[in-house]
């Protein structure tokens, strides 16, 4: 499922589902995942409750929590995307905001189905590299971490409560 609460020119709900299920086959991720394009408050509020950070970023992972993958969860998890800071980042790189939502996805999305760019030595990196040009998207974002772009956060909910694990 996708929610646009905030308005992408060019991106509709219906376009954004259709390329979040493209992503996801290409990354070998079964599992359905839910797609929450809001703002940048939105964002802070949620890098606040789950991470204690108050201030915004791109993106967020939520992966399901391994009790609910132990139970065969036909979802993946959740990705919730700030509009506001997306805009500002394809206007900064030279490309359409729809194109930096769908960048922001395919990341979330590759750290829902396990990868993680700062403990694998590459692979989320080249991964997400080959998917982009499999894709038609532009530079991603560890790609480009030289520059001031946030980094996307995934989350693993457990006992202690979420963590930061990108």
């Amino acid at each position: 499922m996708v929610i646009l609460q905030k308005n992408i020119v060019g991106l509709s709900e219906a376009a954004l589902d259709r390329f979040v299920l493209a992503a996801r086959r290409a990354a070998g991720l079964k599992q359905t995942v839910n797609v929450l394009v809001t703002n940048r408050a939105t964002l802070r509020s949620l890098n606040q409750k789950f991470r204690g950070k108050n201030q915004a970023t791109d993106v967020l992972s939520f992966p399901t929590s391994p009790s609910e993958r132990g139970k065969k969860s036909r979802l993946a998890g959740e990705i919730a995307i700030s509009a506001d800071i997306a805009i500002q980042n394809a206007l900064r790189l030279g490309h359409l905001p729809a194109q930096e939502v769908k960048i922001l996805a395919l990341h979330g999305i590759l750290h829902l189905a396990g990868f993680d760019h700062e403990r694998d030595n590459g692979e989320m990196a080249r991964k997400e590299a080959s998917l982009r040009e499999k894709l038609g998207l532009p530079s991603g974002l560890i790609e480009r971490a030289d520059r001031p772009v946030r980094k996307a956060t995934q989350l693993k909910v457990g006992k202690a409560g979420a963590r930061r694990t990108a």
